[in-house]
């Protein structure tokens, strides 16, 4: 309990202002005439840098304990507000958006090191408790981290006020400096660490029921962003929402999406096994999210004198419960098919994919609102929400055994 309650606080500082960073960029750059694409463009490094960060942290964390990763994770988003905090005004738009972008990168990387490790840190501190606490702590751990984001989201506007840009950037380094400071004096530093895989197929394809939760989660997390960052925040401002306005219904779904996601143990019928009830109950959650974006995008299409901003919301208010459930399932899924001994390169792997799928979520979020508006978006949603479905039919139901380890 004490590691688990190191990391958790660990990682809800590091959500924290991850989530203020994201905030602060849009808000910045928007109030410099940037547009909307132009700002997701942004983010396209932080996502691609992810899937590279998930892989080679998971082996790392492995090589040499998760609690040197997480310090490692930490102290790499401190040097990305470093070194966003350090772009000049009078920099030109060219070299300002490389900047940015280089910047976001890194920390790409470092916010990937830090959930490869904490998520690992968890598999490992469960371990002895059961796969019911494992759910729980799972569902807690993943639900309060959004709830935190949300929060984020709403600090990076304060912060941006009150303070300006660059001297935002410098307290949110400080403030992270001392989470660093806990985490290398309280944690075990090679809690974890065990003999790391040797060969690419020993890391990319020894555990069938995590692959294909990887190739769920592609498409599960590409879903979501395919309206999520640009789609929506474009259509709600075309509608006349103002700019705060959007980002505070953002960050009020990404919060309440945490807290379903805290709840879901308490929405998902249990097994003494971990997986005869959770996987069926895993297939049914994901045919019933496959439908919201496809019924919003036939009201998208329709002529229904109704607000569409208004109707638009409400749907995406049920898409976030929905969603929430499927996101805090497979969390779980993955830790209970993952093998204890190198758990952090299963997850690695795993969130490598999700790291995948909000790439293609957000380059595809542009192009589609750019071509067919946000039913185009919703749309796309729809198809690989389906996908993901078809995926969790082929889920194992029996964890599979794992090798005795080598004298």
């Amino acid at each position: 309990m004490r590691n688990y309650a190191i990391v958790t606080a660990a990682y809800w500082g590091f959500t924290l202002t991850d989530g203020a960073l994201r905030m602060l960029v849009l808000l910045h750059f928007f109030r410099l005439g940037f547009s909307p694409f132009t700002l997701a463009l942004l983010f396209v490094l932080y996502e691609a840098a992810g899937i590279v960060a998930n892989l080679v942290g998971g082996w790392l964390a492995v090589r040499f304990g998760i609690a040197r990763m997480l310090a490692i994770g930490l102290a790499t988003q401190i040097a990305a507000f470093l070194l966003l905090a350090a772009l000049d005004p009078g920099w030109g738009l060219a070299l300002s958006v490389t900047w940015a972008v280089l910047a976001q990168g890194i920390a790409g990387v470092a916010k990937d090191l830090t959930k490869t490790a904490s998520k690992s840190a968890i598999k490992l501190t469960a371990a002895e408790t059961g796969n019911a606490a494992l759910f729980r702590w799972v569902a807690w751990f993943t639900g309060s981290k959004n709830a935190m984001k949300g929060f984020g989201f709403f600090l990076g506007g304060v912060l941006l006020e009150a303070l300006g840009f660059r001297p935002a950037l410098i307290a949110m380094a400080g403030g992270l400096a001392l989470v660093l400071a806990g985490v290398v004096l309280s944690l075990p530093p090679l809690l974890g660490r065990a003999k790391a895989s040797r060969t690419a197929r020993e890391l990319f394809a020894k555990n069938r029921g995590v692959n294909l939760l990887a190739a769920a989660r592609i498409a599960l997390f590409g879903a979501r962003d395919v309206w999520f960052v640009v789609g929506l925040p474009v259509f709600l401002y075309a509608a006349g929402w103002r700019f705060a306005e959007v980002g505070l219904f953002l960050a009020v779904w990404t919060i309440g999406y945490g807290a379903v996601q805290a709840a879901a143990p308490a929405l998902v019928p249990r097994s003494s096994d971990g997986l005869t009830r959770e996987v069926p109950a895993a297939r049914a959650w994901a045919a019933v999210l496959a439908a919201i974006p496809a019924m919003l995008a036939l009201f998208l299409a329709s002529d229904l004198p109704w607000r569409a901003d208004l109707v638009v919301c409400a749907g995406l208010g049920l898409f976030g419960i929905a969603f929430a459930v499927n996101s805090s399932l497979h969390s779980y899924l993955v830790l209970a098919y993952a093998g204890s001994e190198k758990a952090a390169e299963d997850v690695g792997f795993y969130y490598a994919a999700n790291a995948a799928g909000r790439l293609m979520g957000t380059l595809a979020s542009g192009a589609l609102y750019g071509w067919g508006g946000l039913g185009a978006c919703l749309a796309g949603s729809a198809l690989l929400l389906a996908i993901a479905a078809a995926l969790s039919l082929l889920f194992p139901t029996v964890a599979r055994a794992e090798p005795a380890a080598a004298d």
